[in-house]
């Protein structure tokens, strides 16, 4: 390929083995090249490529994209201002392009177009997984695998998932869900790279150097999506056009290059035209109508570029009837309000939505004996998952169940045997959510200190 740097360089392209060459001036509905005689009259015509421009690349890789065999054209860069007097010798040496001496002067004009694909990732060899490493954060492969997660984490994408690991914070053993994913550090080492949940999206600080609007804002929370494309910085002196999303799993935002996405002509068995293709690749959202389901149904919606994705995705709540029916299919996933003819509170009713394994007291089995245990909901199964108490130390051991946070010490005192000032005197079991004695809880308690006090005097006296 030329190394020389030119003020502008135009391309050139003919179909392999053959020296007819024409000059490029765009791409094709189908990926081929548009071109045109390569004379002074129409050079208005040709594409240009200025030094600093992303013509060429953008070229390629749409070239790449749509056509179905590169390798039928061949493609040779020339300086603009002498052309007409390489052309000629260009076709001459394309009579004999295997002799040496005219191989190295082609080569010095060819560009070829697998240098401007897409980096290929290639899967990770599993053996380079540390599993002792993660097995100190509670993290095996039996618990990736079980939880789909082994193998996109292998093609260095995001668990699907949120995974439960474990973390020791003063002697204690703390569990959080996140998305985990496999990275490389400066040096190619193997890095195990957690996705924190966060209460919500940062906003409202620069996102590797970039700003966001109110537009931008409010777009991210109702979407999840930028709407527009986004200059970042992730290194120094490195700006790019991206996509810009959030994680709605963990709230984190999520940045894509625009060029590595490629628009599809069709979706969902629905044809795209110019504008709406044009319209996603700039990150807004396209309404679709009679599009396809697997189930061969039809449905409208909106769709558009989510980062965290990496493709389309189907906004529903972005059409009326389909935000109606999405309700629904929402409402049917929720938690039930009772179990076992137990009414739950609310605070235990969204921790069940949240993920979360909750103590439940109270309960009565079929001999009317009352029985106390844990609860968790599978909203993917549509049904609750009881354990007593010693069979939840276990599963919390094994990193396998989320604790309730919200009663933590309700939890403790249960299950765990922990005690605290508050309610280290209080023999019954705490409710759920009780973190201190009620008023009847302490007047026992104050009872009971009264009577061994007195004990305790009258056995001193007969001393």
């Amino acid at each position: 390929m030329n190394e020389k740097v030119n003020d502008q360089e135009i391309l050139l392209v003919t179909e392999k083995d053959s020296n007819d060459l024409k000059a490029v001036t765009g791409i094709n509905e189908g990926g081929a090249p548009k071109t045109t005689q390569p004379t002074k009259e129409n050079e208005p015509d040709f594409l240009k490529i200025d030094k600093n421009s992303d013509a060429l690349e953008n070229f390629f890789k749409n070239f790449l994209n749509q056509y179905k065999d590169p390798t039928h054209f061949q493609f040779f860069k020339l300086p603009l201002d002498s052309f007409d007097s390489i052309l000629p010798v260009l076709k001459e040496m394309l009579n004999d392009p295997e002799s040496p001496s005219n191989k190295e002067q082609i080569d010095e004009y060819r560009v070829l177009p697998e240098a401007f694909s897409p980096k290929q990732y290639k899967a990770l060899d599993e053996s380079r997984i540390n599993w002792d490493q993660l097995a100190q954060l509670g993290i095996t492969k039996e618990k990736l695998e079980k939880s789909g997660s082994l193998e996109p984490m292998l093609n260095w994408q995001k668990s699907p998932v949120l995974v439960t690991i474990k973390t020791e914070a003063l002697g204690e053993s703390v569990y959080s869900d996140a998305r985990l994913s496999f990275r490389e550090d400066s040096e190619g080492n193997l890095k195990l790279r957690i996705h924190n949940i966060r209460n919500a999206p940062e906003l409202n600080y620069p996102f590797m150097g970039a700003t966001f609007t109110q537009e931008d804002k409010d777009n991210l929370r109702q979407t999840g999506n930028a709407g527009r494309l986004i200059e970042i910085e992730p290194k120094e002196g490195m700006k790019m056009q991206a996509f810009v999303s959030v994680d709605k799993l963990t709230n984190e935002l999520v940045a894509l290059r625009a060029d590595k996405i490629k628009i599809p002509d069709e979706y969902k068995s629905v044809k795209l035209n110019d504008e709406q293709k044009k319209d996603l690749a700039e990150g807004k959202g396209v309404f679709l109508e009679n599009m396809k389901s697997k189930k061969d149904t039809l449905f409208s919606a909106t769709i558009q570029i989510n980062a965290d994705r990496r493709g389309l995705e189907v906004l529903f709540n972005n059409n009326p009837k389909q935000s109606q029916s999405q309700s629904q299919l929402e409402r049917q996933r929720e938690a039930p309000k009772t179990f076992r003819k137990k009414e739950l509170t609310e605070d235990q009713h969204t921790s069940l939505n949240e993920g979360k394994t909750i103590y439940v007291s109270g309960l009565t089995d079929r001999n009317g004996k009352n029985y106390n245990g844990y609860i968790t909901w599978k909203p993917e199964d549509g049904k609750t998952d009881f354990m007593f108490p010693g069979d939840y130390k276990k599963a919390l051991e094994q990193g396998l169940v989320k604790p309730d946070d919200r009663h933590k010490v309700q939890v403790a005192v249960n299950s765990e045997g922990s005690i605290n000032e508050a309610t280290k005197k209080v023999k019954e079991p705490l409710e759920q959510g009780q973190t201190t004695p009620t008023e009847k809880q302490k007047e026992k308690q104050e009872n009971k200190q009264e009577q061994d006090d007195s004990q305790q005097q009258s056995r001193e006296v007969r001393r």
